[in-house]
């Protein structure tokens, strides 16, 4: 019976059938089968599973976080923000693919979704790029692949649902995220370096230090946004949640008294949005926490975690073999269901091979994070096709070179996870 629930839910995703409902279908076509008409007297039991999965304080950062990143990518903040990478940056050869990633660092701070840097930001730097001549599929490349850091540098939404999920600290989850984040950025600036000398691109604006001053200035408050969250949360001055409320309300402060960029319509529209976007994580929270104890029951958790023992001993090779099966996940399946799905079926295996959790948390989401670049459901793939004009198999041909330095961190993080824990381990 348990190797049921796996195959009928890979099933249904292959279907094309959303992960919320794949999962609830799953738990209640099994259970029902299981119990028989036992079952319509003992529903109940999903019922309060489905509530208590959703009936937790530490996810009221998600809608919160969901917000501010909505409210921090208009118009007028992402302008600013990206004009000082520019002036930063920009004056490297292939200087706009490096003010591409430096400029999805600084968002990385403030979205913690890799789909709101990829759609807001991404829409200025495929501009900017396109204007500048850059060849526009180097362009959709370079920001589709930065845009995988939005969910490693704190803020982060899916680290805060994989903490909720194995009862691991948010706090030392979303600070360990800051080196992993950084050294993402550093792979894939080494990759632009390397693809401007091979097809000779210029250098671009002249180093001026008075336009960095001056941009600076102008971004300054903006750029304060991750300095507040990780430093509040470092000092102990606030919790992650209460950090994504203080990010909620420095936003809308910035955005719709400092700058004026949105409208109190506009806030309200984007309130709407982060209501409907909170909703559809709920749902598959809740979903998954049924999924996740029917799963439990069938005992299948620990047959999975001995069958992979019985391969190695060794935590490397375990973590290696668990990163490859993410990315066959992640070519598949949303990168929050699968969090949900597999983060509390993991612990089994961490628990038998000795795998820091914390640190295979960061593993996990940023090799669910390359799934977003890859066919057949990468949503970054979609969203870049539509803001480019390109088609999806142009994108795709165009991203597999970024994908490999993400890779070779994500392995390297693998290997050796005291480059997750050792900053936590030291702030916290």
């Amino acid at each position: 019976m348990g190797a049921a629930y796996l195959v009928i839910l890979i099933l249904l995703f292959v279907l094309g059938i959303p992960a919320a409902f794949a999962m609830g279908g799953t738990s209640a076509l099994l259970s029902l089968v299981e119990r028989g008409p036992r079952f319509f007297l003992n529903c109940g039991i999903l019922a309060q599973k489905s509530v208590a999965g959703v009936n937790n304080f530490l996810l009221l950062s998600v809608p919160f976080f969901l917000y501010a990143g909505k409210v921090m990518n208009t118009g007028g903040i992402t302008r600013r923000i990206f004009t000082f990478c520019e002036h930063t940056v920009g004056w490297l050869r292939g200087g706009l693919g490096h003010v591409n990633i430096l400029a999805s660092v600084i968002f990385a701070g403030m979205t913690g979704t890799a789909v709101s840097d990829a759609a807001g930001l991404g829409a200025v730097e495929l501009k900017a790029m396109d204007d500048a001549g850059y060849p526009k599929k180097f362009s959709v490349a370079i920001t589709s692949a930065s845009s995988a850091i939005g969910p490693i540098i704190p803020p982060s939404v899916p680290l805060v649902i994989y903490g909720m999920m194995t009862s691991t600290s948010i706090g030392k989850l979303l600070i360990a995220g800051i080196v992993p984040g950084i050294l993402m950025a550093l792979g894939l600036a080494v990759a632009v370096e390397i693809y401007a000398y091979a097809h000779q691109m210029p250098k671009g604006i002249p180093f001026d230090l008075k336009k960095i001053v001056k941009s600076f200035g102008q971004a300054f408050f903006p750029l304060m946004t991750p300095v507040i969250i990780i430093g509040g949360m470092t000092s102990g001055f606030f919790t992650p949640t209460e950090a994504s409320a203080i990010a909620a309300v420095y936003a809308t402060v910035l955005s719709v008294i400092v700058y004026k960029e949105i409208t109190w319509k506009r806030l309200w529209e984007i309130i709407m949005e982060t209501a409907v976007d909170t909703g559809t994580i709920m749902v598959i929270v809740s979903m998954a926490m049924i999924y996740g104890y029917m799963i439990t029951r069938s005992n299948i958790t620990m047959e999975i975690a001995q069958a992979i023992a019985g391969i190695s001993t060794s935590p490397v090779v375990i973590g290696l073999i668990l990163v490859a099966f993410l990315l066959f996940v992640g070519c598949f399946m949303e990168a929050t269901a699968a969090i949900t799905i597999l983060s509390p079926v993991f612990l089994s295996i961490y628990q038998v091979a000795g795998i820091d959790p914390m640190a295979f948390g960061i593993v996990m989401v940023l090799t669910l994070m390359i799934g977003l670049f890859t066919p057949p459901f990468g949503m970054i793939l979609f969203i870049m096709s539509k803001l480019s004009g390109l088609s999806i198999k142009d994108v795709v041909a165009a991203i597999m070179p970024f994908i490999l330095p993400l890779l070779a961190v994500d392995i390297l993080l693998a290997v050796f996870p005291q480059i997750v824990t050792f900053l936590p381990d030291l702030l916290m």
